[in-house]
């Protein structure tokens, strides 16, 4: 989770945004985590971040071939203006 936020903070810095307003993830097939245990622990990271109050999406992958099965990918952000 933290390296997940640390590219979210980049990429608002990068973008000089004060604000996210969304952010999608896909957890892979294999990732071993559920969507509500990690929605609980984005939302427990991300408090004073540019994050704290986004919008998440969670996509979950049924594909257990996927090369990237075990990973949590950052699909997308949406910065606020």
């Amino acid at each position: 989770m933290k390296n997940l936020l640390a590219k979210i903070e980049s990429i608002a810095r990068e973008q000089n945004a004060g604000k996210i307003q969304s952010i999608r993830v896909k957890l892979g097939a294999l990732c071993n985590i559920s969507p509500e245990h990690f929605r609980q622990h984005f939302f427990l990271g991300n408090r004073g971040t540019v994050a704290e109050y986004a919008e998440l999406t969670i996509i979950v992958s049924e594909d257990a071939t996927d090369p990237l099965a075990q990973q949590i990918l950052l699909e997308s952000i949406e910065i606020a203006e």
